[in-house]
């Protein structure tokens, strides 16, 4: 018989420690199922905080797994690690939990949603390494166009997760005809509460497939301004001028007036207008706008610079400067305000007025009066009120 005794313990007190203590759920519970739980708990606890900690993301982010995938994923094994200790714990105190036996109210033990938990998450990273792969690599010297590229790794991606969820699925002793249930009720959803879901999932193929919006492309839609820089499944990722990325539903793209700056040819004409005062030189004129527009290294020499007298206005002789440009499309702003430093420095050297509003006054009838600021009549010998009545 083996000796059941613990070192530095003595026979009778382990004996003490194995005494029931009381009873839960028909198991007897000792002093020293008590210890066990404590102990398995308090390394649970211990798991998890090594599984927060950046040690463990610093592991992740060198195996390549996505910013938002190794949010998931360590999410995720903090609750799986939970659970196994938890369980273990209750175990340890003498009160058996079978990790085989089947969960009420499923036909699903812990080991099946563990494998389930950790084979979607194996899914979706091998989703995300295929997708860099084939964007980084793969397709990156077949001389398509990268936004084509992109848009092929996307479906691609997306491939793989429908493919490996189903595997998955299959394999955990999840049948998928045992969801046939849950997949017409999942029509009706569809239908009212899952419909934004769909349709912003549609609206993403079909703007991978017709690509009317391309990595890098500067766009506007609904009040956004901004670059692309992610097409994903439900949503396209924009980042603005400011810094600020904003997340527009695909369906936007589908339902709304998009304008991209950048669709086939980035070359973007911008047209800035320049009032002048009457009396300036209309050829000197020109020619200052003209320079001005060469002068910024941002600006195309084919199409050349232009200028047309648009209108001869109010309070001045109205122009209007055209000029192209390829790389300004992302800052069009800064831009303006270049060409308009370089418009301004350009006609003071010219010595060509940049006119205020003016309008004439004309009255037809009644009594004016004027005084000086000292309050003393502007004429010693005349009254200071007249009458404008055309006298």
């Amino acid at each position: 018989m083996a000796d059941s005794s613990i070192p530095g313990i003595s026979g009778a007190e382990v004996t003490l420690l194995q005494r029931p203590l009381f009873d839960l759920a028909g198991h007897h519970i000792s002093a020293l199922g008590i210890i066990a739980f404590v102990a398995w708990f308090i390394g649970g606890l211990i798991a998890v905080r090594i599984l927060q900690s950046q040690w463990v993301r610093r592991i992740l982010r060198k195996a390549r797994i996505e910013s938002n995938l190794i949010a998931i994923a360590t999410t995720v094994l903090i609750v799986v690690a939970l659970i196994f200790f938890t369980v273990s714990a209750v175990n340890a105190a003498g009160i058996p939990l079978s990790w085989s036996a089947g969960l009420p109210g499923i036909n699903l033990s812990l080991i099946q949603i563990f494998m389930l938990v950790g084979l979607l998450i194996a899914v979706f990273w091998l989703a995300a390494r295929t997708k860099r792969l084939l964007f980084e690599r793969f397709l990156k010297d077949t001389g398509l166009d990268r936004s084509l590229q992109y848009a092929i790794a996307q479906i691609v991606s997306n491939a793989v997760v429908i493919v490996g969820i189903f595997v998955v699925l299959e394999n955990t002793g999840i049948h998928l005809g045992a969801l046939t249930v849950f997949a017409g009720a999942a029509g009706v959803g569809v239908g009212f509460g899952l419909q934004n879901i769909a349709s912003n999932f549609i609206s993403g193929l079909v703007i991978l497939a017709e690509r009317p919006i391309s990595i890098g492309d500067r766009i506007e839609v609904s009040g956004v301004a901004g670059q692309v820089q992610q097409i994903r499944a439900r949503s396209t990722v924009i980042l603005t001028n400011d810094n600020i990325a904003m997340i527009v539903p695909n369906k936007e793209f589908i339902d709304s007036t998009v304008t991209n700056w950048t669709y086939g040819d980035p070359r973007v004409r911008f047209r800035v207008p320049v009032g002048v005062a009457y009396g300036s030189d209309p050829e000197k004129v020109r020619q200052a706008l003209l320079a001005a527009a060469r002068e910024n290294p941002n600006t195309l020499s084919d199409p050349a610079p232009s200028v047309f007298l648009d209108k001869f206005g109010d309070s001045s002789i109205n122009f209007e400067l055209v000029v192209w440009s390829r790389e300004m499309s992302s800052r069009p702003r800064r831009y303006r305000s270049d060409l308009n430093f370089a418009i301004e420095r350009q006609l003071r050297a010219a010595g060509i007025e940049i006119p205020n509003p003016q309008r004439d006054l004309h009255i037809r009838s009644g009594v004016l009066k004027l005084e000086q600021l000292n309050g003393q009549p502007s004429d010693a010998g005349r009254d200071p009120t007249r009458d404008f009545n055309g006298q």
